[in-house]
């Protein structure tokens, strides 16, 4: 029985592990051939260990299992030039493209607004939405040349909705992106593109699950509030790849424009 994305070709952005391994493996099951690529060394703001070449290899040993292709590379997704190269030789290698997963991103926390140094908010800003824009000024084209339509789906957050206190920057970028969507779906609407968000709440993925993180989550006082309405802590993230292949696929042929949470409640509490 074929998949749900047989013959389709996904681009997925911080392929190298987390969540975007995971849409790459799920959309691997579904019959894409994949398109991804990692930074693979640690930001200067980044309070966490960050994904390594090794992550990157095992991407592509888990897609390759499933028989599909795989194009990945190191790349950082501020720099347009090496994201088109991507981009380029995945196009090259496969002959069209289809789906794009802009995925890649970072989390940090500061005491508040005013108490960020100009480094985290830029970095910030760089991969979390101007990242996006790249990824999809590399990418759009190549779709809209092929002429067979798609699906951009782009990673939010709950905090792409909501406010959360000590995480501007990262606030700042994730309604950001939501912007960015609501342009380009009406922009690629006529090439029968389709451009969406996704809205997860908390996902166990080595950016949540780590020394950092733990510490700024369990700080009774510090207003971070990641409690579901739904009783599961967090969810997987094959969750959201779920939802990625859902939007990618027929079934969502008439999805555009839309701000999907996949929150288990928690935008609701």
């Amino acid at each position: 029985m074929a998949g749900r994305l047989e013959g389709k070709v996904a681009l997925v952005s911080g392929g190298a592990r987390g969540q975007g391994r995971s849409h790459a493996v799920r959309l691997a099951q579904e019959g894409a051939d994949i398109i991804t690529f990692d930074v693979c060394r640690q930001l200067g703001t980044v309070p966490y260990p960050m994904a390594t070449s090794e992550d990157l290899k095992e991407t592509v040993r888990l897609v390759e299992d499933l028989d599909r292709r795989i194009v990945a590379r190191e790349a950082d997704v501020r720099e347009l030039g090496a994201v088109q190269s991507v981009v380029d030789e995945g196009v090259a290698e496969f002959g069209r493209l289809d789906i794009v997963c802009a995925n890649a991103g970072i989390a940090g926390f500061a005491e508040n607004t005013w108490s960020l140094t100009e480094e985290q908010w830029d970095e910030m800003i760089a991969v979390n939405l101007t990242g996006v824009f790249k990824t999809v000024r590399a990418a759009a084209p190549k779709m809209i040349e092929a002429g067979n339509g798609g699906s951009i789906v782009i990673t939010s957050s709950t905090a792409g909705v909501k406010g959360m206190p000590g995480a501007a920057h990262y606030v700042a970028a994730k309604h950001g992106v939501v912007g960015l969507m609501r342009s380009l779906a009406n922009e690629l609407a006529p090439h029968s593109i389709r451009v969406n968000t996704v809205h997860p709440t908390g996902v166990n993925t080595p950016m949540i699950h780590n020394e950092f993180m733990d510490q700024v989550l369990g700080d009774a006082e510090g207003g971070i509030n990641l409690e579901n309405a739904l009783p599961v802590g967090e969810v997987e993230p094959v969750d959201i790849s779920n939802a990625i292949v859902f939007l990618s696929s027929d079934e969502g042929r008439y999805i555009t424009g839309v701000s999907l949470p996949v929150d288990a409640g928690y935008l609701g509490k």
